[in-house]
């Protein structure tokens, strides 16, 4: 596997070895040894989430403030950009985002740390996308930021107004959110 700091040092581009010929491919999405020592990070994850959505759906920017996740995220079907933005207080690069395009193609996944905010937005015509956790989902501790932030600017690189569920239409802007020290 190549691992690759993003424009975020603690958030990681990870690409495995892909392995294919005429009949199709094989890789290891997720071996925790290997995992271990490309990264230097001990994960335990304790819970797998999938979810599969239209072009143009928007979620996020979610965390917990509590009950706190560090998360590896791909996408198995379609294209997605997907967005992480440091809401570390005390953190050199607080307020800052990166993104990347994550697709079944790319096969890349993407490392978010704890005291990150997360989000995709779909690019193709359906995505389905998966992440695994290192807490368990907990409701009362789930957080929202504003998906457009005009502090945080984020470049969703959207034609059309997107998709947002009930909850994100009501996040919350990063100067009110609860955030981490």
């Amino acid at each position: 596997m190549k691992v690759t700091a993003s424009t975020l040092p603690d958030v990681l581009v990870i690409e495995p070895k892909v392995f294919g010929d005429e009949r199709g491919f094989f890789f290891e999405s997720f071996n925790e040894r290997s995992f271990q020592e490309a990264t230097g990070i001990n994960a335990h994850f304790v819970q797998d989430n999938h979810s599969g959505s239209q072009k143009g759906v928007l979620r996020g920017l979610h965390y917990q403030i509590e009950h706190t996740q560090d998360k590896l995220v791909r996408v198995t079907a379609g294209e997605v950009l997907d967005v992480a933005v440091d809401i570390r207080r005390h953190s050199p690069t607080f307020g800052r985002w990166v993104s990347i395009r994550l697709s079944a193609q790319n096969n890349r996944q993407l490392w978010i740390p704890k005291g990150f905010a997360h989000g995709f937005v779909v690019l193709s015509d359906f995505a389905e996308f998966l992440y695994k956790t290192t807490d368990y989902y907990v409701p009362s501790a789930e957080r929202c930021i504003r998906w457009n932030d005009p502090d945080l600017a984020i470049d969703w690189q959207l034609d059309n107004a997107p998709a947002l569920s009930a909850k994100d239409q009501v996040g919350k802007f990063l100067h009110e959110a609860d955030l981490f020290p």
